[in-house]
């Protein structure tokens, strides 16, 4: 028999992101539109998700994806095609959302191997536009959104797990398990709030990260906090930032697999100078990554992040970003994403800062966003306003 989640395991896991996730772990209120972006293989997932919206009070407007249609897309399109944008048809619907929840499910993790990765860029700079009105607007705090990850057979064969296997580790990592997975969550919330505030205290200056394939230096710049447990990924261990990109300096390897834009890419290297990449290369999935880089922004940092491994229940690979860049376990994880930052870094309100005064402090600007982790055992220290120098992260762990 195949396996499938059992619907209370479902029912929970939207009420997680529709009751608690959405609207800052406020919930969804009466009247919100919401917004569910479910591909075909999820429509188990759809059902319950509309379910909590509906018993919430709220509008439900469903986006619902034909599965295994992206190839074709890509093998047909001509540049006119690629670079369509439907202003009218997103900028109502940019208008029109409150929410979103997307779900991360495919029949084919890698289904755009061997697409060339020129194509994929420009149908994904040609979105642009719409990112830029909802991120606006979630400035304003007037949108919010979330993400979460539906098991199909062929991810859990991409991470080398049974179905049952993969699931399992969803189940385990949104605390499905629980008799009430909000209130664990709340814990979860607490502790992360607590870390944030304790490095927003310290006024860090920069970071150097060190380990056996690491040294990297990471200025943080002005105008900055530290972030997490927003809500705004289900599940979410992570503390991150959105440093000054223009002084990013050294090297970093990275040991966990990255998937970008289907495609397969592993033990991604990158040297940068002076904030800028300046050197990458990857045992696999090279071509993409080379090709994502050379898009606008993408060749410099919009994000630094650190998860403590005793948060994170997750212990295994899951082949999707989602979950990888939570992953916990006995060195827990330092991620880095190239390209856009979070202008929710920001310590003020972020609808009152122009273009140049956001170049002026150095938050990136892109397309792009792509996360790449490693978990290799490694030390974090950070120079502090004052001089001193304090290791604020170790053997896994936070040290603060």
């Amino acid at each position: 028999m195949v396996y499938a989640p059992k619907q209370e395991i479902l029912d929970k896991y939207a009420d997680l992101l529709i009751n608690f996730a959405l609207n800052t772990y406020k919930g969804v209120k009466k009247g919100d539109v919401v917004f569910l972006n479910v591909p075909e293989c999820a429509k188990p997932m759809l059902v319950s998700l509309r379910r909590s919206v509906l018993k919430a009070g709220a509008h439900p407007i469903i986006q619902f994806y034909p599965d295994d249609m992206s190839r074709e897309f890509f093998e047909l399109a001509n540049e006119d095609q690629l670079r369509f944008f439907p202003d009218k048809l997103l900028k109502g619907r940019a208008e029109q959302a409150d929410h979103s929840v997307a779900v991360i499910a495919t029949t084919d993790p890698q289904e755009l191997k061997g697409v060339p990765p020129g194509k994929i860029m420009t149908k994904a700079k040609s979105m642009k536009p719409y990112k830029d009105w909802l991120d606006e607007k979630e400035n304003k705090g007037a949108f919010t959104w979330t993400l979460a990850l539906y098991g199909t057979q062929a991810m859990a064969d991409e991470a080398n797990l049974s179905l049952e296997e993969y699931w399992d580790e969803i189940i385990k990592a949104c605390y499905l398990d629980e008799d009430d997975p909000v209130e664990k969550w709340g814990e979860i919330v607490k502790e992360v709030e607590r870390v944030k505030s304790s490095l927003n205290k310290l006024e860090i200056e920069w970071l150097h990260v060190e380990s056996k394939d690491t040294d990297l230096w990471v200025k943080i710049g002005r105008n900055r906090e530290w972030m997490g447990g927003s809500g705004r990924n289900i599940p979410s261990f992570e503390v991150f930032i959105s440093p000054d990109w223009r002084g990013t300096n050294g090297k970093i390897r990275f040991n966990q697999p990255v998937y970008i834009y289907d495609v397969l890419v592993r033990d991604v290297y990158l040297e940068f100078k002076d904030g800028v990449v300046v050197k990458a290369s990857a045992s696999e999935g090279e071509e993409v990554l080379k090709e994502m880089i050379k898009t606008e922004g993408a060749d410099k940092v919009g994000e630094y992040s650190l998860t403590d491994g005793r948060l994170s229940r997750i212990t295994r690979f899951m082949a999707e970003t989602l979950f990888d860049e939570n992953v916990g376990g006995e060195q827990g994880n330092t991620h880095l994403a190239l390209g856009s930052a979070y202008k929710d870094a920001y310590p003020g309100d972020p609808s009152k800062v122009s273009k140049k005064e956001w170049d002026e402090m150095g938050f990136n600007d892109s397309a792009i966003h792509t996360d790449i982790v490693s978990t290799e055992k490694r030390k974090v220290t950070a120079t502090l306003k004052s001089g001193e120098e304090k290791v604020i992260y170790e053997d896994g762990e936070f040290k603060i």
